[in-house]
């Protein structure tokens, strides 16, 4: 509920609080949902920060959407969670964001696309975000940090089944050895080690049915196992790649809790809070 009941001037009531999903006006086949603070107001002057927060494999988009909702009145932020539907070309496919291109969708496109959707409605500072991404939205936004790091303020990369190195021995996605030929630009490093990053994964997320890949397997590529053998290991890994270049990234294991998204939700609450409030003191 927002401060003012009804309709605004010229938001509707659905446009407040926890919306419906919308879809993409650039691409209809995805969409995204919003949570739009209680205190915004169309006539008023407050810029609100942005925060992406990307869905895993299962789709729960409004979970973590709704499970920010404090973090967003407390901290003047407006959340977006993109919904990017399995089985979009290929039937009961289930992985098409994760690497970012898939036949003629490049999903990190797609989401830009909705930030910019998002700014034309509502004052917020969409120069810059925040993101979190939770195993499947754990390779998206580590992967979209490799091409757009200057759209990213901070990054909580949530446990992961397969992560990207800084590693130019080995092809995407594995490596970045061919990347400049597939997004038409390089890594920027300078701009990455701007950006904040909190690595985060359960202590108990040891499981590994699911992301044990072998060579028969669709989809194997060489180095497929590189970075180890389940998320602890691979996150680990990633953390590695980074600071091998410069790039400071904090990696934060949750005790007691296994392969449970929305179980780590306030240690990135506290990520984001210290990532806004510096961004805040270096403005003012």
């Amino acid at each position: 509920m927002r401060d003012r009941p009804g309709h605004g001037v010229t938001l509707s009531y659905y446009d407040f609080g926890q919306t419906p999903f919308f879809a993409l006006q650039a691409d209809q086949r995805v969409s995204y949902c919003l949570y739009v603070p209680r205190d915004y107001q169309e006539d008023g002057d407050k810029t609100y920060s942005l925060a992406v927060l990307m869905h895993g494999t299962g789709r729960t988009a409004t979970a973590y959407r709704d499970g920010f909702m404090d973090f967003a009145d407390a901290h003047g932020c407006i959340l977006l969670a993109p919904l990017f539907p399995a089985g979009l070309i290929t039937p009961g496919e289930l992985s098409n964001y994760k690497r970012l291109a898939f036949h003629d969708m490049r999903f990190d496109l797609l989401l830009l696309a909705m930030v910019d959707e998002v700014a034309a409605k509502y004052r917020v500072d969409a120069d810059r975000f925040l993101m979190f991404g939770f195993s499947g939205g754990g390779h998206f936004v580590h992967r979209f940090l490799y091409v757009h790091p200057e759209r990213v303020l901070g990054v909580s990369i949530g446990a992961p089944g397969s992560v990207t190195l800084l590693d130019w021995n080995y092809d995407w996605w594995v490596g970045l050895r061919d990347f400049e030929a597939r997004f038409g630009r390089p890594v920027d490093l300078a701009a990455m080690r701007r950006a904040a990053v909190q690595m985060i994964v359960g202590g108990d997320d040891t499981e590994t049915w699911e992301i044990v890949t072998k060579p028969t397997d669709p989809g194997w590529m060489d180095g497929a196992d590189l970075a180890g053998g389940n998320r602890q290991e691979r996150l680990r890994s990633l953390r590695d790649s980074f600071e091998q270049h410069g790039i400071a990234a904090r990696l934060d294991i949750v005790p007691g809790v296994a392969h449970e998204g929305t179980r780590v939700l306030q240690p990135v609450k506290d990520f984001f809070a210290e990532t806004l409030a510096k961004r805040r003191a270096e403005a003012a």
